[in-house]
């Protein structure tokens, strides 16, 4: 198995604040208690093998992030939530700030400053354009 010493998923058993909530044969469903103050309930899907990306994963690393999720679901439906956001960060440009492949798994709430504002909301902003494009026609 492809582990590497200094990445903490792949030893998240090292981090007493890391919980293993979930497991199959490939992959983990990770909560961090310091993400927990902010984030409520939310976690990340980790493949136990150190891929860099999501663009790595085997076919059977894909199948059990599905079946996490599955499981995931009705785990933080306890919580209430009103929506989630998942999402992938891959490179720096991303902030990927962990180079260990994580779906992130975070659960939304109607009372929430950022309420209804997902991921493209940041993006799609003008002061994200990149300098010297034109203006975007979409």
């Amino acid at each position: 198995m492809q582990l590497h010493p200094e990445c903490p998923f792949c030893h998240p058993v090292y981090d007493l604040e890391q919980r293993i909530v979930f497991e199959t044969a490939n992959c983990w469903f990770l909560q961090h208690e310091k993400a927990q103050g902010v984030l409520e309930g939310s976690g990340v899907i980790v493949p136990k093998q150190h891929r860099s990306s999501p663009f790595e994963l085997t076919p059977q690393e894909w199948q059990e992030t599905q079946e996490l999720l599955g499981l995931v679901k009705p785990f933080l439906e306890k919580i209430a939530p009103d929506g989630y956001t998942l999402g992938w960060n891959v490179g720096e440009a991303s902030n990927q700030s962990i180079g260990h492949s994580h779906l992130h798994v975070i659960p939304r709430f109607n009372d929430e400053p950022y309420a209804g504002k997902g991921l493209r909301h940041w993006l799609k902003k003008p002061e994200n354009r990149r300098p010297g494009q034109g203006r975007d026609e979409r």
